[in-house]
């Protein structure tokens, strides 16, 4: 599920959210500047019109034009050549939207397909209203409100409990190594999914690990700081193992909370505009503190580390980071579609572009071989986290 994650995640990048509403289509393009002509190409809309002649000619099964409208769409995206720009349809565009935000309408489980038929709980998400029926992590759901459900998509299901009129829902749960069904009544709600976690360990260091940046984010990380600071935290470690990234906002509110006055990150467009995210330097941290990174640590991520990096108010640990210093932003279009492109490079306060290139970390240790394929191992083998601990004991603030 990890790199699942971080695939998915890794295409969001740094995210910037913009909205083109109404009228039409109309794009935006500086004066002077020649936008694409692909498709007032008349050689192109004839061959356009040729495949769609071999299509009813000859295509053995139904045609759906609306599917067929929709790849034209995404082909010409496709065509940039660039991973991290995409068409969305409307339904892609608002799961989009809920992923971003880091909240939705529902009832705070991650599902996927069971091997053996049915949806497995991947996760139930603490308080949520799954967790509080009684849903547990590796149950099957078999049926939804009396129908069979085995042989469903995740999507199916997920929809058929968000849109229930009323909003409450029976599911058919088999519980790990139960011989009978249990039945439990869900009540959809506004979840809030979980981005930030922590612990106090020994020697009054505060562990927080965040594995996305949305929209939530930053709360979550204000609470779980100072709940760190009421328990006594001396000392702080920052996780971003894994993290993907997510939207650039975020992570620049989430270092407002610790850095000093000046720049956190700055973006330059295609046109050599830049934007300035800045700090009002009320809440510096004055503890030791390491932020943990590896290969898999990406864009929002990245912009965290270069900062913590570039003002020296801790020590990166790890291995040397994924590289992504681009951002890309979403427009919807009237139709409820959408389009997300890449659109600018962001740089590190020092003005350091890490694109293809990633930061490097101030203590470099990879992650021990006998460690790779588990995710049930303990912060005392975690040997990366080892080295953080110990960089923060080194560190003496008089």
């Amino acid at each position: 599920m990890a790199d699942k994650q971080f695939i998915k995640g890794a295409v969001t990048g740094v995210l910037c959210v913009s909205l083109v509403l109404g009228g039409g289509y109309v794009g935006l393009q500086k004066a002077g500047r020649a936008g694409s002509n692909v498709l007032s190409d008349v050689a192109v809309t004839q061959k356009i019109k040729y495949l769609e002649d071999i299509i009813d000619q000859n295509y053995l099964e139904d045609v759906d034009e609306d599917s067929l409208k929709e790849g034209i769409y995404t082909g010409l995206l496709y065509g940039l050549g660039d991973p991290y720009s995409r068409y969305y349809t409307e339904e892609e565009y608002e799961e989009e939207m809920r992923d971003t935000e880091g909240s939705y309408s529902g009832i705070g489980v991650s599902i996927t397909q069971n091997t053996e038929g049915g949806i497995l709980v991947v996760d139930c998400y603490e308080g949520s209203p799954a967790d509080e029926a009684g849903l547990k992590a590796n149950d099957v759901i078999t049926a939804v409100n009396g129908t069979d459900v085995t042989e469903m998509t995740p999507a199916e299901v997920s929809k058929m409990i968000r849109e229930k009129e009323d909003g409450t829902s029976i599911l058919t749960v088999y519980h790990q190594e139960a011989d009978e069904p249990e039945e439990i009544t869900v009540t959809l709600s506004d979840v809030e999914l979980p981005t930030v976690s922590y612990e106090m360990l020994e020697d009054s260091i505060g562990y927080l690990r965040i594995t996305e940046f949305t929209m939530v984010t930053p709360q979550q990380f204000e609470d779980a700081y100072k709940d760190l600071q009421a328990k006594g935290m001396e000392k702080l470690i920052v996780d971003l193992r894994d993290n993907p990234g997510g939207v650039l906002s975020s992570v620049c509110d989430v270092l407002r909370q610790i850095l000093p006055e000046g720049l956190i990150v700055y973006t330059e467009d295609k046109y050599g505009e830049k934007q300035e995210m800045k700090c009002d330097g009320d809440t510096p941290i004055d503890i030791p503190l390491a932020v943990l990174v590896n290969e898999n640590s990406a864009s929002a991520s990245e912009i965290f580390a270069g900062a913590v990096k570039d003002y020296e108010i801790g020590t990166i640990v790890g291995t040397t980071t994924y590289g992504k210093g681009i951002v890309q932003s979403i427009r919807q279009l009237s139709d409820g579609s959408a389009v997300k492109l890449t659109t600018a490079k962001y740089f590190t306060p020092k003005g350091n572009d890490i694109h293809k290139v990633g930061i490097t970390p101030d203590v470099e240790v990879k992650l021990d071989a006998s460690l790779l394929n588990r995710t049930d191992y303990t912060h005392d083998e975690d040997n990366q986290l080892q080295a953080a601990i110990e960089a923060v004991s080194r560190v003496k603030r008089f």
